[in-house]
Order: C-alpha cells, then sequence, then structure tokens
C-alpha cells in the first residue's frame, strides 16, 4: 500500500447526504475493514464507547459531524425548544468517555455555534453547525502535519523509537500526532525504526499502529508490553512518544494506560519522553493530573476480550482503567502545532498559549 492511502486514510467524514456520519469500524481492524452509516444519537454514543471511533482528535471530529447531523433532526419552531434538546443530546454524547477533553471542547465548540445563531433561521443555523463540524476537521489536519514536523525534528538516522497506543491517522486526520512523524521520515528518507507497544488490554498497538505502520513500510517491531524494559536496557531506543488524551495546565497528561510505566522506565535508562498531540488536548482549566477524571471500562475487557475463551474466573474482580497520567517531572517535551513546549512547563505554556494562559 502506498504511503498516501495510509497517511491519508478517512477513518470519520460526514456522509455525503451530510444526514449521517461515517466512520471506519476500529474495532475490527486489522482483519477486516468496515465502514459504518450512523444517524442517531444512540449508535453515536455506542461508537465513542465501544471505541469503533477511538483517539482524542478523531472522536471530536466525530462528535461534531454528529452534533451537526442530529440538529437537523430537531424539528420544533422556536429556538428556545431547539436549544433544550441540543443540549440534552450534546450533553449524552460527552458522558460516552469523560477523559479525552476533545470531546467536550469540540461539542463546546458547536454549542457556541447554536448560542451565536439565536436570531438566524433553522436553515443558517444547521449551515453554521455543519460548517463549524468541517472547520474543526480541516484544522485537525492542519495541526497533524505541525505536530509531525515539530515531532520529526527531534530524531535523526538510526534511531529507535517506542511508542504505545496508537496516535496515527486512525485517531486523529492525516498523518496523526505521535505516529505522524514516523510516517514524515519514511517519506524524507530518515532511518528509524518503531517498537510498538502491544498496548493492552485493547491492543490499540498491535491492531492498529503496528498494521498502520507496516502498510507504510515504516520499520517497525511489535513487543509485548512487558517488554520495553529490556529493548531500553539494549540500546535500542532514544526517544519515546505518545500521545495525549489531555494535559493539564502544569503539563501532567493523561493518556493510554501503560504510558506513565513507560515513562518511568524511560527516566531510568536516560531516555527521553515527548507526548505528541493537539492544544486542544491543553484543558488549562485543569491545574493538575490529579484533576483529570479517569475511566474505568468493564472487566471483560482483560479476562475475555480477544481470547477463545476466557482466561480467569468470573468471580475474579478485576481494575481496569483505561488512562493513567504521566507526571510533567518524566517528560522531555510537549510537542503541539505551535511548537515544542520544554520543562519548566508553566513558563512555556505562557510562552506558547498566552491568551489560555490568561497572559
Amino acid at each position: 500500500m502506498h504511503i498516501q492511502s495510509v497517511t491519508h486514510a478517512v477513518n470519520v467524514r460526514l456522509g455525503d447526504d451530510g444526514n449521517s456520519v461515517v466512520i471506519l469500524d476500529q474495532t475490527l481492524l486489522p482483519r477486516r475493514t468496515e465502514y459504518l452509516t450512523l444517524t442517531d444519537a444512540e449508535t453515536m454514543w455506542e461508537a465513542i464507547y465501544s471505541l469503533r471511533v477511538r483517539g482524542a482528535p478523531a472522536i471530536g471530529i466525530f462528535a461534531a459531524y454528529s452534533m451537526a447531523v442530529l440538529a437537523k433532526q430537531i424539528e420544533v419552531p422556536d429556538y428556545e425548544d431547539f436549544c433544550k434538546e441540543y443540549f440534552r443530546l450534546s450533553d449524552y454524547l460527552n458522558s460516552s468517555r469523560p477523559t479525552a477533553v476533545n470531546l467536550s471542547c469540540m461539542l463546546r465548540r458547536m454549542e457556541n455555534i447554536v448560542r451565536a445563531h439565536k436570531d438566524s433561521s433553522r436553515a443558517a443555523l444547521l449551515a453554521a453547525l455543519e460548517a463549524e463540524a468541517k472547520a474543526i476537521h480541516a484544522e485537525d489536519m492542519a495541526m497533524c502535519l505541525k505536530i509531525s514536523e515539530y515531532g520529526l525534528s527531534l530524531l535523526k538516522d538510526g534511531d529507535g523509537i517506542i511508542t504505545h497506543c496508537n496516535a496515527g491517522p486512525l485517531a486523529t486526520s492525516r498523518y496523526g500526532t505521535a505516529q505522524g512523524p514516523f510516517y514524515l521520515a519514511k517519506e524524507r528518507g530518515v532511518d528509524i525504526h518503531v517498537f510498538v507497544d502491544e498496548t493492552r488490554p485493547l491492543l490499540q498497538g498491535a491492531r492498529l499502529t503496528s498494521y498502520e505502520l507496516t502498510k507504510a513500510g515504516v520499520p517497525c517491531t511489535l513487543i509485548c508490553d512487558n517488554m520495553a524494559s529490556l529493548v531500553m536496557k539494549q540500546g535500542k531506543v532514544q526517544a519515546v512518544f505518545f500521545g495525549c488524551d489531555r494535559i493539564a495546565r502544569n503539563g501532567d497528561v493523561a493518556n493510554k494506560i501503560g504510558s506513565s510505566g513507560l515513562a518511568v522506565l524511560a527516566h531510568y535508562y536516560g531516555i527521553p519522553v515527548y507526548s505528541l498531540g493537539p492544544s486542544t488536548t491543553i484543558d488549562f482549566a485543569c491545574p493538575t493530573g490529579d484533576d483529570i477524571p479517569i475511566e474505568e471500562r468493564k472487566p471483560e475487557e482483560i479476562k475475555e476480550l480477544f481470547y477463545a475463551e476466557p482466561m480467569a474466573l468470573p468471580e475474579v474482580q478485576c481494575y481496569n482503567p483505561a488512562f493513567d497520567v504521566t507526571d510533567h517531572s518524566l517528560l522531555a517535551g510537549i510537542v503541539t502545532e505551535r511548537g515544542i513546549a520544554r520543562p519548566p512547563f508553566d513558563e512555556s505554556f505562557r510562552k506558547l498559549f498566552p491568551k489560555e494562559m490568561g497572559e
């Protein structure tokens, strides 16, 4: 497969008729490639919760398109009644996954469009919502390319990089965030090798990241999560790149469970750790990582998913948090579309995001 067809894969889009959202069902990859056409709030909520669409930026894009579609189904003449139903549906979608800030951020952007069109016709309001959703998608494409450029500047020929979960085109748009630099390296002839954590228990690394990288021709090796320490000790890894679902104001990063442990190992071996993501994942209203809600998922994902038969007794208790928080002290940098923020993050955030930081 040519690299363009991977990095430019369309995982989320508005249906041709404007009355549906079309997604690539990521739960079926890499065995099957199937697209779903969604038209109602319940299946949209389920698509987010069940990870049919996943990755913080992709979820935000999907939520925006979903609200543009759902708004068309609200057929009431009164603006206040329209708002009541619209905000109910928006809150409903927002309840699907609490950790990824892009979901709530993009839903708020769409809500602001509704508020700004109080005196507009219904047709104008609906058109504005669709335009805003498309703008959100276009902005993410541009941000991913910039993030990939900045990320590539941290790499050189011969580097080995370990990555966790999936933050490539499937999780975002175009190149992706944490995996975007790897595709640019391939295009520009930079010789790198990527070690891909399988990322238990949902195997996003094994099912998605290794799939994308292999199809793009990027040299990669799949490892179990508990093999990371050994490949670091053997000198095969010069950097750790992973994505982010929410970044606190102090630089603490919430990402897929296992990211924090990877950062602790890298710190021990003196390997720099970078989190890569758009500025929309920075929650400037969230002081520290302790303030980030952590989603806990069903125990069946640990005991049964991907197994022909359950691997533990039904009565065995499980703890299944979807994310952990990497302390800012373990990070060498946070790569955004505006540049690379380095410690101390309160100072670098002020330089890169003065408005958002209240400067």
